[in-house]
Order: structure tokens, then C-alpha cells, then sequence
């Protein structure tokens, strides 16, 4: 079996040695942090800590290397990783510049081995959902999507919440969302426009809303949020003839769609102070409610085909186009929002 290494064995580091343990196609060889503690806590855990960085890359036994730190080094441990001879996967982001994906991706080809990132909200069961009634006639065609995330607690109090790390929702969560739109559409997304939130904290942005215009006519909405305690559906769909909710995480997606659109003698509302008969609910006979089940799929997927594509059998997950796509979706997101304009996205 291969073996995997983790430098950073942080939050996400101690997820992805659980993943690997888990997985069934890699051993875990050891774990590397700069912080003494997190060593320590591996040993208790029965988990080899290697005593340097250098130590870990030089390890002939290591196949694959998952780097789990902080954003601003990522680009620095990749290639280091790569020119050891490993297969690498990074969390996300990859990096923060299209510049520095460029170089990363540059040292991966001279290597001649695997660098892709951990993209694994690919296989959120609410995401897989949202695509199953997107391709399906439940709602007709799909004119919107909103994606949501939203949280109370601001920005994480570490390095998370420092520009100099690469800290702020766009590279937090925001990459994930945007991840999963372009993934959603195999056609060219036109335009972005962003706003970023600076509620909780001035120095990176702590909340984001980006409105995608794709080629097929499609606007998706992208928002996460760290300053909301009443929260809105994770997804909201419009379609031509009916609409979708998928509330949280793990829900059963909510659909009604319309059976017959004429409706004779409508009776008007109250609404408020006035009455109206274009918002009065529908009738029953008109519409049909009906339940799409979460799509489930097995979260050691990513590296089970990681490994495959070390061995030529798969083409990996997370391929270096969809990367530098992502990132340069990023980039665009701060362009925007910065100069309050939308971008042509190319």
C-alpha cells in the first residue's frame, strides 16, 4: 500500500490523517508541524511525528505528501514536496495568485508527479443534490441558483483572520462555493460581480456575494456569511416552471413544481396594507410538491482517486485547468469588489 505524509497537523491536517487512516488505500508514514504540541498530540495519537519538514520529504518511503498549513505557504511547500519526488494534494486554496499556481503546476510537469487540491466539497451531498434536480426536468430549465453558507461566529480567531496568512472568507470558503459552480455548468461563465463584507473585522474580508452570469443564461449566487444567526436555505433554485430548497447540509431537497399554469377566478390577498392577486398562493390542483432524497457519496473518494491516478488507472479528481479556473475566479471576485465593476471573466 502507498504511504501518505501531512505537514501541518492542525485542524484540517488531524481531518485529512482520519481520512487517510480511513480511506483503505494509503498508510499514514507521520505527520509534520513547526508547533511542538501538535507533535506531541500525534505521538499520543499513535502517529509517527517526523522532527523536521526536511525529514519528512526525505523519507524514501513517502508517496504522496498532503500539505495542510496556512494559505501564504502553501506555493513554498508544494514545490519543495514536488522536488522531493512526491505526489502532492493541497488544501485548498492552492494558492492565493494565479502567478504562483502557474509556477506550482510548472514544478509538478518537471517532476513528473501528481499536484492537484483538495476540493472535497465536490462530494457534498447537498451540492450532488442540487445538480440531480438542476439536470432533471423536476423545475424545467434552471434560471437561478442561490448557494449559500452562513454562520454566527465571524472570522476563526487565528491565522484565518490575518491577510498576511491568506485569511478572509473568499479564500476560506469562498473557494469551495466557487468551486462548485464551475464545476456545475460545462459551459463559459461570462461575468462576476462581488461585494465583500468588513463587519467583524477590518483586516480580511468576513463575509462575500458574488452573482455569476454563465453562458447558458444561468445567474448563480454565491454569499457566505459570518455574522448571520438566522440562516437562509443552504440552496434555492428557480426554474421555468417550478422551484427547489435544499435547507441544510444533509436535507432531503423540497420541490414544487407547477402542473397547470392558467388559473381562473384567482381571489385576491391581503398583503399588508393592500391586497394583490399576482402574489395570492397557488391552488393545490396547480401544483404538485414532491421530495428528491440527498445524493450520497463516500468522502474517501478523493483519495482513493488520488491513488489511482498516482498508478495512470484514473485522470485525477481535481485537474490543474479546474485549479488555475478557481483561482483566477477568486481573483476576479477581489477585482470586483475592489472596484465595484463587473468582470469579464475569460
Amino acid at each position: 500500500m502507498k504511504k501518505a505524509a501531512i505537514i501541518g497537523y492542525g485542524g484540517m491536517g488531524s481531518w485529512h490523517a482520519g481520512k487517510i487512516l480511513a480511506g483503505g488505500v494509503f498508510e499514514l508514514a507521520g505527520v509534520y508541524d513547526i508547533k511542538q504540541e501538535r507533535l506531541d498530540l500525534a505521538r499520543e495519537r499513535g502517529i509517527r511525528a517526523y522532527p523536521t519538514c526536511e525529514a519528512l520529504l526525505a523519507d524514501d518511503s513517502v508517496d504522496e505528501v498532503t500539505v495542510a498549513t496556512p494559505n501564504d505557504v502553501h506555493k513554498e511547500l508544494v514545490i519543495k514536496a514536488l522536488r522531493a519526488g512526491k505526489n502532492v494534494i493541497c488544501e485548498k486554496p492552492v494558492t492565493m495568485t494565479s502567478a504562483d499556481l502557474s509556477e506550482m503546476i510548472e514544478e509538478s510537469e518537471k517532476a513528473g508527479r501528481l499536484f492537484t487540491v483538495h476540493q472535497n466539497r465536490r462530494l457534498d451531498s447537498d451540492y450532488l443534490t442540487m445538480k440531480e434536480i438542476v439536470f432533471s426536468d423536476a423545475i424545467g430549465s434552471t434560471v437561478n441558483i442561490e448557494s449559500r453558507v452562513q454562520g454566527s461566529r465571524g472570522v476563526p480567531g487565528d491565522w484565518r483572520k490575518k491577510k498576511a496568512h491568506g485569511g478572509g472568507m473568499v479564500l476560506d470558503w469562498g473557494v469551495h462555493l466557487l468551486d462548485q459552480a464551475l464545476m456545475t455548468f460545462d459551459c463559459r461563465l461570462e461575468s462576476v460581480y462581488a461585494n465583500l463584507d468588513y463587519i467583524t473585522t477590518k483586516e480580511v474580508d468576513d463575509g462575500i456575494r458574488v452573482t455569476l452570469l454563465f453562458e447558458n443564461g444561468v445567474r448563480y449566487f454565491v454569499e457566505v456569511g459570518t455574522s448571520n444567526f438566522i440562516s437562509l436555505p443552504r440552496w434555492y433554485i428557480s426554474g421555468t416552471n417550478g422551484t427547489a430548497v435544499i435547507s441544510e447540509w444533509h436535507s432531503d431537497a423540497r420541490v414544487i413544481s407547477c402542473t397547470e399554469w392558467g388559473e381562473d377566478n384567482v381571489v385576491p390577498v391581503q398583503a399588508s396594507s393592500g391586497i394583490t392577486k399576482t402574489m395570492a398562493p397557488r391552488s393545490e390542483n396547480t401544483i404538485k410538491e414532491h421530495t428528491v432524497p440527498q445524493v450520497v457519496r463516500d468522502v474517501h473518494d478523493f483519495y482513493r482517486n488520488f491513488s489511482a491516478a498516482i498508478d495512470g488507472r484514473e485522470e485525477q479528481m481535481v485537474t490543474h485547468k479546474q485549479m488555475m479556473r478557481t483561482v483566477r475566479l477568486m481573483e476576479a471576485v477581489f477585482e470586483s469588489a475592489k472596484d465595484n465593476k463587473v468582470v469579464r471573466f475569460e
